[in-house]
């Protein structure tokens, strides 16, 4: 904590008290609303409605009630998300208007649709194909889909969101190509995303695989950051490629995705569960409730392990920064930045740090830094 002058600390301490309650209550009145049109008859109800708005045939109850149950999920989440941006904007993270948030709300809904309908639809295809064994095809396919989506983000995803230009030429990119050259990674370009558009955060990141591979930076981290901590950065994102984080991690994406398929599988052959549902078996539309029900709880379920997880990759991606530059000062000084302009709670309670952090707390990286110091 000494790294942090106490105003440091109690600014970052107080914009996470005033955050996370929204944030907490945003996720639970998400998997309650899931539960509550899964495990109710209520859910079948309003997949039928909606079907029956287009002619009530079963692809009509398949693709409208899938439709419903994504704007019901996003219409409730906005009011939480909204909250939270007007937190953020009082700590002078966000630079958007809300026209460009409502832009971006759009977009998110219009790829969650473009994703999610045909999905159903060939997931329903699958079960009227056959009640009890759709699950092990569509265990394959959620395995094959999770590959191709994380080839295809960078490339499809990303610029939905984001512009992204060429780093000019100059010292900055000729020291970042050099830093991924003597790690033995190959990059095709070096990106600045405009990130000011929406926050004064910082970030960096290397996306992509194979010929798609690219390091992007924030232009906020350009403007705020020294070179040299920016080198930093891209080492540590360096550090995931060095060990196969990105093709490990969509590795057992794709594994995860399966069983929680064959999960799914089990779950809906369980009759006192689509009793409950309103639906008969697995191929009936009105159980597609009863499915984003069991899958939001499975999300909820495994997302302290999958944190844990992350923050295990993490601590890694940092000492091979360390390794790689073998500048622990000037990392320490790239943490103590990056914590102070993202406003972050340096050091947070423990028990939310193990159930949603995704990161070391900034203390505890900086300390892991300085142990590699000295040892």
């Amino acid at each position: 904590m000494d790294d942090f002058t106490p105003q440091q600390v109690a600014r970052g301490r107080a914009l996470r008290q005033a955050q996370v309650p929204w944030l907490l209550a945003g996720r639970l009145a998400a998997l309650a609303l899931s539960l509550l049109l899964g495990l109710t008859p209520a859910g079948a109800g309003l997949v039928t409605a909606a079907g029956g708005l287009f002619g009530g045939s079963r692809t009509a109850e398949v693709l409208a009630g899938a439709a419903a149950l994504v704007l019901l999920g996003q219409l409730l989440g906005l009011p939480f998300g909204a909250r939270v941006r007007v937190v953020r904007a009082r700590y002078g993270l966000v630079t958007q208007g809300w026209g460009g948030w409502a832009v971006d709300a759009l977009r998110g809904l219009g790829l969650t649709l473009l994703l999610g309908l045909p999905l159903a639809a060939g997931l329903y295809a699958l079960t009227g194909w056959s009640v009890q064994g759709w699950w092990l095809p569509a265990a394959g396919a959620a395995a094959l889909l999770t590959v191709a989506l994380s080839f295809l983000h960078p490339l499809l995803f990303e610029p939905l969101f984001n512009r992204f230009t060429p780093m000019p030429d100059g010292l900055l990119r000729d020291a970042l190509l050099a830093l991924a050259a003597r790690d033995g990674i190959p990059v095709g370009q070096v990106l600045v995303a405009d990130a000011s558009r929406r926050t004064t955060a910082l970030n960096a990141y290397v996306s992509g695989l194979g010929a798609t591979r690219r390091i992007v930076a924030y232009d906020t981290l350009l403007e705020a950051a020294e070179p040299r901590e920016v080198e930093l950065v891209v080492a540590h994102e360096l550090g995931h490629v060095k060990h196969r984080d990105v093709l490990t991690g969509t590795a057992l994406g794709a594994v995860g995705a399966a069983a929680a398929v064959c999960l799914l599988g089990l779950l809906l052959s369980w009759q006192p569960l689509l009793s409950a549902a309103g639906a008969t078996d697995a191929a009936d539309p009105r159980s597609l409730p009863l499915l984003a029900a069991c899958a939001a709880l499975i999300g909820a379920v495994s997302g302290p392990a999958q944190c844990a997880v992350s923050r295990r990759i993490e601590t890694r991606a940092d000492r091979h920064a360390l390794e790689l530059t073998a500048d622990p000062d000037q990392f320490i000084a790239m943490q103590r930045r990056l914590a102070v302009t993202n406003v972050s709670d340096v050091d947070p309670p423990r028990l939310l740090e193990l159930l949603f952090a995704t990161h070391p707390s900034a203390v505890r990286r900086i300390a892991a830094a300085r142990a590699w110091q000295h040892a």
